[in-house]
């Protein structure tokens, strides 16, 4: 569509559409090209075969025209609208509102974008004006279900092994496990096992795609990691080479996977939540074998409306009942899951706000902080007494990983995010009982170097906070983080260099991604994150001194993003 042929009238539609004139931005509504680019990734669901049903209504579509605009929605927009259209991040794009709009009209919408947070998929050259003609049909049509994926899809991926009774009955290697690090190889479809002590790899390990994250059981003895496929691996450290012993896939998209912690039941279980469909499965610990799954289709905690496809976020174990602590994102409720007997399931529900993402404990590991991300607030759960203790307000999109604590030199204990949509670092107050008045309130915003944050750390042992910002559009800061003295904090923050220390020569986009501490808290890894065919690497840095210390670089070191050092994801340090 010609841009000059625009015509005031058109524009004036497409505002209503937008969610207002497109000269006026609302950045109360606007999404941020951080938040684009972390929603965008591609989807699982793109390859997966669905149900086809052409709307009567709707303009026409070839078969292939419609299997090519299913594929683009799942690699672009279903992270922000939803696998069925019906709105999550993003605005519902389902026939009965886009047939009324019509495909010229939509196509402007999807070429140009809006202030409400639609990219300008035509004009930024992401898609063709062909590929916008197929998605102003595409979004007219009734959308395709993916397919259910219960308890016979789940045992017909389950695979043990090596099971329990032929694992070794002791460590058999001489690794110093509370010091190894599980690295994400995202584009590889792999882990990395690194030793930390003397940066050498010691296994890669093939797992599911883009894993999103690594966890311990209780005893520290097996690893855990959930890819966005849903393909989960168990991994025994104590075998002479750590390896897979079991994995399962469990449904059909996911982000979480956690083990039962309470005393009487380490070990005993694991639970993974998924993104589709929307529910949570518990599963033998040591086997995974899958025992319990539990929808969580229902009503929003704000408007009491009906939504069919609340995706399951975060998922931590208390340290304080048999209990889990599910988050679901699109509802906004934490779900308190007693696995004491999972064949009377005993669930308790707590609203805080919608689209709930990801979180950590307090310093005191009894309140879990959770992100509600497009509401720009903070849930905190009581895990000791099962409900809300309060909601922060805090930026814009906040992301905090799991969140970093230490104690404020005024406030008392407190715990930081940084956020996708802005460039601040928000403190929240955590400690009830000596410092009241600033329990569950942003108690001071830090100026960081720009939005696009993911990961923030810090350490009791350390008197730093690093703050990472790899989706921020401008290099110099993808490329590095940014550091705090949590004692001095007046006096901003000091930048290093990451992506440069790396060695890294290459045009790769070498973005700075999330900030992990060793088990002694005197060292910081980075992952520095480039293509799929460009060289990364994970640099070391000492905490001490904030000097570079180390430099991994071995070409099994592909798309390395996400890092957990075993013994501080066991215990929950941060």
């Amino acid at each position: 569509m010609n841009k000059k042929a625009l015509s005031i009238a058109t524009l004036a539609a497409l505002a209503t559409f937008a969610g207002g004139p497109l000269w006026a931005a609302d950045s109360k509504m606007g999404v941020t090209d951080a938040e684009v680019k972390y929603q965008a990734g591609g989807s699982p669901l793109a390859d997966v075969e669905m149900y086809q049903d052409i709307n009567p209504k709707a303009p026409p579509m070839s078969k292939a025209e419609f299997d090519k605009a299913r594929q683009i929605y799942f690699e672009r927009c279903a992270g922000c609208h939803g696998v069925l259209r019906k709105g999550a991040t993003g605005k519902p794009l389902t026939p009965d509102i886009t047939i009324g709009k019509g495909t010229d009209y939509l196509k402007v919408f999807i070429a140009y974008g809006s202030p409400a947070g639609m990219p300008n998929w035509q004009t930024s050259g992401e898609l063709s004006e062909q590929d916008v003609d197929l998605m102003a049909r595409y979004v007219q049509q009734t959308p395709p279900q993916p397919p259910e994926y219960g308890l016979k899809d789940m045992k017909a991926t389950w695979k043990v092994i090596i099971p329990p009774e032929k694992r070794p009955t002791k460590k058999m290697n001489n690794y110093n496990i509370a010091n190894i690090f599980s690295t994400t190889l995202r584009d590889a479809g792999e882990i990395a096992l690194i030793d930390g002590d003397s940066k050498k790899i010691i296994n890669v390990i093939k797992t599911g795609y883009a894993v999103h994250i690594s966890r311990v059981s209780a005893s520290g003895r097996y690893l855990f990691v959930i890819g966005r496929d849903a393909k989960i691996n168990l991994i025994d450290l104590w075998m002479e080479k750590p390896d897979n012993v079991a994995e399962i896939r469990v449904g059909l998209e996911a982000r979480s996977v956690d083990t039962s912690k309470y005393k009487g039941y380490e070990d005993k279980y694991a639970i993974a939540g998924t993104y589709w469909p929307p529910q949570f499965v518990i599963m033998d610990g040591d086997t995974l074998e899958p025992k319990k799954i539990v929808a969580t289709r229902g009503m929003t905690v704000d408007t009491q409306d009906y939504h069919p496809e609340p995706r399951v976020a975060s998922i931590v174990a208390s340290h304080f009942k048999p209990e889990f602590v599910v988050n679901v994102k699109e509802t906004g409720k934490t779900l308190m899951v007693d696995y004491s007997n999972i064949d009377a399931l005993k669930i308790t529900e707590i609203g805080s706000a919608r689209f709930l993402h990801d979180g950590g404990w307090d310093s005191s590991h009894r309140y879990f902080m959770v992100a509600a991300n497009q509401s720009n607030k903070i849930g905190v759960i009581d895990a000791k007494e099962g409900k809300l203790a309060g909601i922060a307000d805090v930026g814009k999109i906040p992301h905090p990983g799991r969140g970093a604590n230490f104690v404020h030199p005024k406030y008392g204990p407190v715990w930081a995010t940084g956020h996708l949509g802005d460039d601040t670092i928000a403190l929240v107050g955590t400690d009830p009982v000596k410092h009241k008045q600033y329990a569950w309130k942003m108690v001071e915003q830090l100026k960081g170097q720009g939005g696009g944050s993911l990961f923030l750390k810090t350490h009791p042992k350390s008197n730093h906070l690093y703050v990472d910002t790899p989706l921020n559009p401008d290099q110099a800061v993808s490329q590095s983080v940014a550091v705090y003295d949590t004692k001095n904090l007046d006096k901003g923050f000091k930048v290093l260099p990451i992506a440069e220390w790396s060695g890294i020569k290459d045009d790769g986009a070498r973005r700075v991604v999330q900030p992990e501490y060793n088990k002694a808290g005197d060292e910081v890894w980075f992952s520095v994150w480039s293509a799929k065919n460009k060289e990364s690497a994970i640099v070391v840095v000492d905490d001490k001194t904030l000097a570079l210390k180390a430099v991994i670089r071995d070409p099994r070191l592909i798309t390395p993003t996400g890092h957990f050092n075993l013994y501080n994801t066991q215990h929950d340090v941060y």
